[in-house]
């Protein structure tokens, strides 16, 4: 991959309120059961450590479960995906 350049789209003045850092925290968990289930799916299993070998990982647990930091890993995600549907234009409303 030489050559490549990462550009993401530019979200530094897009500030979230309040309501969508709930947000944020909904779609963090989502986006950890999404990546859990096809882990299990591909016969992952929970383990002490990752083991790619034998499909091992300590992530595969319930989102509550995690650390601070591997929840904040989930949390950057999602909240740049929310940041960044609001600085291409959209707006997000809940019915």
């Amino acid at each position: 991959m030489a050559g490549y350049i990462p550009r993401p789209i530019d979200t530094r003045d897009v500030e979230l309120g309040s309501d969508l850092l709930d947000l944020t925290e909904k779609l963090a968990e989502n986006a950890h059961d999404n990546w859990a289930q096809m882990r299990f799916e591909d016969g992952w299993s929970l383990g002490s450590k990752r083991d790619d070998d034998a499909k091992r990982h300590p992530n595969l647990v319930p989102y509550s479960e995690l650390s601070e930091a591997d929840k904040d890993l989930d949390r950057g995600t999602a909240m740049e995906s929310l940041k960044a549907v609001l600085a291409l234009g959209y707006e997000i409303t809940k019915r």
